[in-house]
Protein backbone atom coordinates (compact mmCIF):
# COMPACT_ATOMS: atom_id res chain seq x y z
CA UNK A 1 0.00 0.00 0.00
CA UNK A 2 2.86 2.39 0.76
CA UNK A 3 4.47 1.59 -2.61
CA UNK A 4 1.25 2.37 -4.50
CA UNK A 5 0.88 5.68 -2.63
CA UNK A 6 4.55 6.61 -3.33
CA UNK A 7 4.18 5.88 -7.07
CA UNK A 8 0.93 7.78 -7.35
CA UNK A 9 2.31 10.76 -5.36
CA UNK A 10 5.47 10.70 -7.50
CA UNK A 11 3.36 10.72 -10.71
CA UNK A 12 1.33 13.63 -9.43
CA UNK A 13 4.48 15.64 -8.62
CA UNK A 14 5.96 14.85 -12.05
CA UNK A 15 2.66 15.82 -13.70
CA UNK A 16 2.58 19.15 -11.84
CA UNK A 17 6.21 19.84 -12.72
CA UNK A 18 5.52 18.99 -16.38
CA UNK A 19 2.57 21.40 -16.44
CA UNK A 20 4.63 24.16 -14.83
CA UNK A 21 7.50 23.69 -17.30
CA UNK A 22 5.07 23.58 -20.22
CA UNK A 23 3.41 26.75 -18.98
CA UNK A 24 6.75 28.49 -18.43
CA UNK A 25 8.40 27.57 -21.74
CA UNK A 26 5.28 27.16 -23.89
CA UNK A 27 4.16 30.82 -23.79
CA UNK A 28 7.15 32.92 -24.74
CA UNK A 29 5.32 35.70 -26.63
CA UNK A 30 4.21 38.58 -24.52
CA UNK A 31 0.67 39.80 -25.11
CA UNK A 32 0.81 43.41 -26.38
CA UNK A 33 -1.92 45.77 -27.56
CA UNK A 34 -2.08 46.36 -31.32
CA UNK A 35 -0.21 49.50 -32.42
CA UNK A 36 -2.13 52.37 -34.00
CA UNK A 37 -2.17 52.04 -37.77
CA UNK A 38 -2.39 54.57 -40.57
CA UNK A 39 -4.48 54.02 -43.68
CA UNK A 40 -2.43 52.56 -46.50
CA UNK A 41 -3.93 54.76 -49.21
CA UNK A 42 -1.98 55.27 -52.38
CA UNK A 43 -2.28 58.24 -54.71
CA UNK A 44 -0.90 58.95 -58.16
CA UNK A 45 2.61 60.34 -58.08
CA UNK A 46 2.10 64.05 -58.85
CA UNK A 47 3.08 65.40 -62.25
CA UNK A 48 3.22 69.17 -62.32
CA UNK A 49 2.36 71.47 -65.21
CA UNK A 50 2.55 75.23 -65.56
CA UNK A 51 -0.69 77.18 -65.29
CA UNK A 52 -0.86 80.85 -66.17
CA UNK A 53 -3.58 82.82 -64.45
CA UNK A 54 -5.36 85.88 -65.77
CA UNK A 55 -4.73 87.54 -62.42
CA UNK A 56 -1.06 88.44 -62.67
CA UNK A 57 0.79 85.27 -61.71
CA UNK A 58 1.65 81.76 -62.87
CA UNK A 59 2.22 78.57 -60.91
CA UNK A 60 2.64 74.83 -61.30
CA UNK A 61 -0.22 72.54 -60.32
CA UNK A 62 -0.75 68.80 -60.21
CA UNK A 63 -2.07 67.69 -63.61
CA UNK A 64 -4.51 65.30 -61.90
CA UNK A 65 -6.35 68.29 -60.39
CA UNK A 66 -8.96 70.37 -62.25
CA UNK A 67 -8.47 74.14 -62.46
CA UNK A 68 -11.56 76.39 -62.33
CA UNK A 69 -11.46 80.18 -62.54
CA UNK A 70 -13.61 82.20 -60.14
CA UNK A 71 -14.05 85.95 -60.57
CA UNK A 72 -15.53 88.22 -57.95
CA UNK A 73 -15.87 91.99 -57.76
CA UNK A 74 -12.38 92.95 -56.56
CA UNK A 75 -10.83 89.53 -56.39
CA UNK A 76 -9.50 87.05 -58.85
CA UNK A 77 -9.33 83.44 -57.84
CA UNK A 78 -9.17 79.79 -58.71
CA UNK A 79 -10.46 76.53 -57.34
CA UNK A 80 -8.24 73.52 -57.91
CA UNK A 81 -10.44 70.43 -57.49
CA UNK A 82 -9.16 67.01 -56.49
CA UNK A 83 -12.13 64.73 -57.29
CA UNK A 84 -10.42 61.52 -56.12
CA UNK A 85 -9.62 63.10 -52.75
CA UNK A 86 -12.95 64.93 -52.39
CA UNK A 87 -11.04 68.14 -51.68
CA UNK A 88 -10.33 71.56 -53.19
CA UNK A 89 -7.58 74.13 -52.99
CA UNK A 90 -8.83 77.73 -53.07
CA UNK A 91 -6.60 80.53 -54.39
CA UNK A 92 -7.57 84.19 -53.97
CA UNK A 93 -5.52 86.91 -55.63
CA UNK A 94 -5.65 90.59 -54.68
CA UNK A 95 -3.79 93.58 -56.08
CA UNK A 96 -1.97 95.39 -53.28
CA UNK A 97 -3.28 98.96 -53.18
CA UNK A 98 -1.61 100.54 -50.14
CA UNK A 99 -3.38 97.88 -48.04
CA UNK A 100 -0.70 95.23 -47.56
CA UNK A 101 -0.99 95.38 -43.76
CA UNK A 102 -4.75 94.69 -43.95
CA UNK A 103 -4.25 91.82 -46.42
CA UNK A 104 -1.63 90.25 -44.14
CA UNK A 105 -3.87 90.62 -41.08
CA UNK A 106 -6.84 89.08 -42.93
CA UNK A 107 -4.71 86.10 -44.03
CA UNK A 108 -3.37 85.53 -40.52
CA UNK A 109 -6.85 85.87 -39.00
CA UNK A 110 -8.18 83.28 -41.46
CA UNK A 111 -5.61 80.80 -40.16
CA UNK A 112 -6.27 81.71 -36.52
CA UNK A 113 -9.98 80.89 -36.97
CA UNK A 114 -8.92 77.21 -36.95
CA UNK A 115 -7.29 77.44 -33.50
CA UNK A 116 -10.49 76.22 -31.82
CA UNK A 117 -10.41 72.82 -33.58
CA UNK A 118 -6.70 72.52 -34.40
CA UNK A 119 -4.30 70.66 -32.13
CA UNK A 120 -1.45 72.78 -33.42
CA UNK A 121 -0.72 75.28 -36.19
CA UNK A 122 2.86 75.21 -37.45
CA UNK A 123 3.90 78.34 -39.39
CA UNK A 124 6.81 78.11 -41.84
CA UNK A 125 8.24 81.28 -43.35
CA UNK A 126 8.83 81.28 -47.10
CA UNK A 127 11.23 83.58 -48.94
CA UNK A 128 12.30 83.53 -52.60
CA UNK A 129 14.31 86.71 -53.11
CA UNK A 130 15.13 85.92 -56.73
CA UNK A 131 11.44 85.90 -57.76
CA UNK A 132 10.25 88.33 -55.04
CA UNK A 133 7.87 85.86 -53.41
CA UNK A 134 7.59 86.16 -49.62
CA UNK A 135 5.05 84.63 -47.28
CA UNK A 136 3.99 81.96 -44.80
CA UNK A 137 2.89 78.35 -45.04
CA UNK A 138 0.68 76.95 -42.26
CA UNK A 139 0.44 73.25 -41.42
CA UNK A 140 -2.78 72.82 -39.42
CA UNK A 141 -2.88 69.67 -37.26
CA UNK A 142 -6.12 68.29 -35.85
CA UNK A 143 -9.79 68.30 -36.84
CA UNK A 144 -9.77 71.81 -38.34
CA UNK A 145 -11.73 72.56 -41.50
CA UNK A 146 -8.56 73.46 -43.44
CA UNK A 147 -5.39 71.35 -43.10
CA UNK A 148 -3.01 73.74 -44.91
CA UNK A 149 -2.94 77.42 -45.81
CA UNK A 150 -0.49 79.93 -47.22
CA UNK A 151 -0.11 83.48 -48.34
CA UNK A 152 2.56 85.07 -50.55
CA UNK A 153 3.25 88.58 -51.76
CA UNK A 154 5.90 90.65 -53.49
CA UNK A 155 5.17 93.35 -50.84
CA UNK A 156 4.34 95.91 -53.53
CA UNK A 157 1.67 94.81 -55.99
CA UNK A 158 0.69 91.14 -55.68
CA UNK A 159 -0.95 89.17 -52.86
CA UNK A 160 -2.13 85.54 -53.07
CA UNK A 161 -3.90 83.49 -50.40
CA UNK A 162 -4.43 79.70 -50.58
CA UNK A 163 -6.22 77.12 -48.46
CA UNK A 164 -7.24 73.46 -48.68
CA UNK A 165 -10.68 72.19 -47.70
CA UNK A 166 -12.10 68.67 -47.75
CA UNK A 167 -15.74 68.19 -48.71
CA UNK A 168 -16.34 66.01 -45.63
CA UNK A 169 -16.52 66.50 -41.88
CA UNK A 170 -12.92 66.92 -40.63
CA UNK A 171 -11.40 63.80 -39.07
CA UNK A 172 -7.63 64.25 -38.99
CA UNK A 173 -6.78 60.56 -38.54
CA UNK A 174 -8.79 59.54 -41.60
CA UNK A 175 -7.76 62.52 -43.72
CA UNK A 176 -4.05 62.43 -42.82
CA UNK A 177 -2.74 60.66 -45.98
CA UNK A 178 -4.80 62.86 -48.31
CA UNK A 179 -3.94 66.00 -46.31
CA UNK A 180 -0.21 65.26 -46.62
CA UNK A 181 -0.56 64.65 -50.36
CA UNK A 182 -2.39 67.96 -50.85
CA UNK A 183 0.00 69.76 -48.55
CA UNK A 184 2.89 68.72 -50.80
CA UNK A 185 0.99 69.99 -53.86
CA UNK A 186 0.21 73.29 -52.13
CA UNK A 187 3.80 73.77 -51.05
CA UNK A 188 5.01 73.09 -54.61
CA UNK A 189 2.44 75.50 -56.04
CA UNK A 190 3.58 78.19 -53.59
CA UNK A 191 7.25 77.65 -54.45
CA UNK A 192 6.59 77.94 -58.20
CA UNK A 193 4.60 81.18 -58.14
CA UNK A 194 5.95 83.78 -60.55
CA UNK A 195 4.55 87.30 -60.74
CA UNK A 196 3.82 88.68 -64.18
CA UNK A 197 5.66 91.87 -64.98
CA UNK A 198 3.70 94.69 -66.58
Amino acid sequence: MIKVFAVSFKNKILGILALLLFGFFGCKDEVLPKPKAMLGLEYDEPVYEKSKSLCGFSFQKNKYALLKKVMKKHKCGYIIDYPKLNASMYLTYRVVNNDLRKLLMDAQNLTQEHVVKADEIIPKEYMDKEHKVYGMFYDVLGNAASQSQFYVTDSVRHFLLGSIYFNVKPNYDSLYPAAKYLQRDMRYLMETIRWEEE
